[in-house]
Order: structure tokens, then C-alpha cells, then sequence
């Protein structure tokens, strides 16, 4: 008998998203399951018991009256947890060495791309110009990570074994081993004056929304090497206030800022970010989410859940992540 079925609802305006190429790998780790690609006129909606989702459209998955579980095939819900017709069954978020690794990455490479001074380099290269600044070590910049879930917590520790300072923000307490950790309201002034090249990482909520601003980039450490501070977001556009941040590149509150993400995706072509002398721009894909990995990581949860383990990695309602 087959098993109850799995249906996948990807929003076809997703920007590298093929939802063929992820049929094809369900397909192939769910082989003795039927996958379903949505929409699909022929399924009989209570037939499915698990959805995997990429920005769906809001309200599809209230059609499924038997849903079990609902599986995130991107890092951040915060798409999911605006829709209001959301079925109250567990909502799963990833959690997969590989994205975690593809995030580390980036967070690094922008790093390492501030403080090593490229910008001014490939300026310099473009213009035949051999003019050297001084470099300084990484133990003379510290780095603030906004966010220490799976993602901030392994982009914190590699930064560290480079030589950064580093530290950590969250909303909730937690405890990275080798990194000095802060939380709340009542320590991120604290956590923002030690900080000279910021990255955040923070998922999407009503609180988190455009906390990125001017009052915030005002509060870091303007003091190091890098002559003015830098923000590196790679976490979601609706955590940014875009016109704080262009205004705060254009009158030095901030030296550079490296973007992956924007409020509007893809990023509108009369944006001045793309031109800003001052912005690395990337088109959100700092941790491209890999089929594979998700598809047996999926494929493997529900198996465990089947056999009557509890689900890993459940997104807390409440919180919003």
C-alpha cells in the first residue's frame, strides 16, 4: 500500500527555483510515496499529509484537510507565518549541514572582503593605480552577528578560528561556545557599540521588521581600521529600512554594506543599490538551498515521524521561527 502523499507548493515566481527540479528529487528520496506537484487537478486533496513549500500561495495549504506536517524548503518562514489560513499542524524549517555551510561562506567572504579592503583594491586595479593602504590584522576588527541560530552560531565560530573578535546578538538567550553572547533589548546597545562589521542574520518577525535603521548603525563602532562600520545582511530584506541605509552610506554613518536580500526581490532596476559605490550587491543567493540535501532531509523526517519520533527543528508560533 502506498504511503500518504507529499505535495509540493512552490511559487513560480521564486527566483532559482525550479519546481521540476524539485519534483525530481522527491521523487527519487521518496520513492515509495507519491509526490505531487501543485497544482495538480487529478489529487484528491485528503490524500496529502505533508506539504513541502516555498512561498506558497496564501491560503493553498488549507485545502488539505488531513495535513500532518508542513516542511520549509528555505531557511526563513516568515512567508508561511503571514498567512492566516495556516493549518495548525507542525511547521518544519531547515536545518542542513550543507545550507548552513553555504551561509558560513558568505558571511566570510564579505567579511574577509571588508576588512582585506577590495573594494579600494579593485577600484585601484581599474584605474592602474599601485597605492597600497596598511592592513591591518583580523584581531583588530570585531564582528557582530545578529542572529545565533544554526546559521549565526557556525559563521561566529569559523570568523573566530580566523582571528576576528566576535560576538553575538539574539533575541532569546543563547550560548555559542568560544563567542561572548548578548541578548535582548536590554543588551544590544551594549553588543553594538563592540561591533565594527555587522552581520545580521535574523529571521523575519514583527519585531525584527526594518531593525536595521539609521538609530541602530549610529550605535556601532566607528573607531576601528575600517574607518567606518559596515553591515552585511543576508538574512531578510524586510529587516532592513533601505533609505536609511543609503542615506547612512552617503553621509559615512556606514562604509560599506554588503546586500543580499532587498524589500522588493528581484531588486527593482532604478534601485540605487545596484550602482552604489559603496554596496556589494548579490541576488539572494548567499545559502542556495541545495534539492538534494532538502529532498532526503525532508524524506528522512517523515520517516521518523511514521515510526513515532517527534519532528526536528519545529518552528515556534509564537516567536516566529
Amino acid at each position: 500500500m502506498q504511503k500518504p502523499a507529499l505535495a509540493l507548493l512552490i511559487h513560480g515566481g521564486a527566483q532559482n527555483w525550479s519546481p521540476q527540479r524539485w519534483k525530481a528529487r522527491f521523487d527519487d528520496a521518496c520513492r515509495d510515496r507519491r509526490v505531487v506537484l501543485m497544482p495538480d487537478a487529478a489529487l484528491d486533496p485528503a490524500e496529502v499529509h505533508y506539504a513541502a513549500v516555498w512561498k506558497p500561495v496564501p491560503g493553498d495549504l488549507a485545502a488539505f484537510p488531513n495535513l500532518r506536517a508542513i516542511f520549509n524548503l528555505g531557511a526563513g518562514v516568515d512567508a508561511l507565518m503571514a498567512d492566516s489560513s495556516l493549518p495548525d499542524v507542525p511547521l518544519v524549517r531547515v536545518a542542513v549541514a550543507d545550507l548552513t555551510a553555504r551561509m558560513t561562506e558568505y558571511v566570510v567572504l564579505h567579511v574577509l572582503m571588508h576588512h582585506r579592503q577590495e573594494l579600494y583594491l579593485r577600484d585601484s586595479q581599474r584605474e592602474k593605480r599601485w597605492a597600497p593602504k596598511k592592513q591591518s590584522p583580523a584581531s583588530a576588527i570585531s564582528v557582530g552577528i545578529m542572529g545565533l541560530g544554526t546559521l549565526g552560531a557556525d559563521a561566529a565560530q569559523v570568523l573566530a578560528r580566523l582571528g576576528f573578535r566576535v560576538a553575538g546578538w539574539s533575541r532569546s538567550e543563547r550560548k555559542v561556545d568560544g563567542i561572548e553572547c548578548f541578548h535582548g533589548t536590554g543588551q544590544l546597545d551594549a553588543f553594538l557599540k563592540a561591533t565594527n562589521i555587522l552581520v545580521c542574520l535574523l529571521p523575519l518577525t514583527p519585531d525584527t521588521t526594518h531593525i536595521l535603521n539609521r538609530d541602530l548603525f549610529a550605535k556601532l563602532d566607528a573607531t576601528s581600521p575600517l574607518g567606518a562600520p559596515v553591515v552585511i545582511n543576508a538574512g531578510r530584506g524586510g529587516l532592513q529600512n533601505e533609505a536609511d541605509i543609503l542615506a547612512c552610506l552617503d553621509d559615512g554613518t556606514l562604509g560599506a554594506a554588503s546586500l543580499d536580500v532587498y524589500a522588493t526581490e528581484p531588486l527593482p532596476a532604478d534601485s540605487r543599490f545596484w550602482t552604489h559605490p559603496k554596496v556589494v550587491l548579490t541576488p539572494h543567493n548567499a545559502a542556495d538551498t541545495d534539492p538534494d540535501e532538502i529532498s532526503k532531509y525532508v524524506a528522512r523526517q517523515i520517516e521518523r515521524f511514521e515510526a513515532g519520533d517527534a519532528l526536528e527543528n519545529v518552528v515556534d508560533r509564537g516567536r516566529g521561527y
